[in-house]
């Protein structure tokens, strides 16, 4: 999968000997690491289709919610994508963001920089890379949105 090669290829400029791993889990409960992870939440640009009427839209309020943790040199860090679902059908499905490469490069390269203050206690002195957004015609709807409805919408 994309996240994981882009994510392996970042995480070797983290400390030789460790290893790590990024999986999804779309259990996690953001503002909720389990004792002894870090949480890292961002948002990002994305795009969405509705698989009832294939309908399509961007959105640029798509949080991601990263859970970390260094044990033993055993590295992991558990992915959330937030999903929308689209205002044009009653029932519509929840609907999983399509990052395209560059947000997704942005994403995991701001994570790694987390890791490393959080996880190794750098102090790197420097702001998140801001993600690449895409042009969004109507306003963004909390109604239609999975992470508004958990209260954690555009916190970044």
């Amino acid at each position: 999968m994309e996240w994981t090669s882009i994510f392996q290829m970042k995480a070797e400029s983290l400390k030789q000997g460790d290893s790590w791993r990024l999986e999804f889990d779309d259990s996690l409960v953001p503002d909720c690491p389990n004792p002894g992870w870090e949480q890292y939440i961002r948002n990002t640009g994305a795009r969405f289709k509705c698989t009832m009427c294939g309908r399509g839209w961007p959105s640029n309020r798509v949080m991601v919610v990263f859970h970390m943790r260094l044990s033993n040199g055993q590295g992991i860090v558990k992915v959330r994508r937030f999903r929308q679902n689209c205002k044009m059908c009653t029932e519509a499905p929840m609907e999983m963001p399509e990052i395209d490469s560059e947000n997704i490069n942005i994403l995991l390269e701001n994570l790694v920089e987390k890791i490393r203050i959080k996880c190794y206690h750098e102090d790197l002195g420097r702001g998140n890379r801001p993600f690449v957004n895409l042009e969004v015609k109507s306003p963004h709807e909390p109604a239609h949105c999975e992470a508004c409805k958990q209260g954690i919408c555009a916190r970044s």
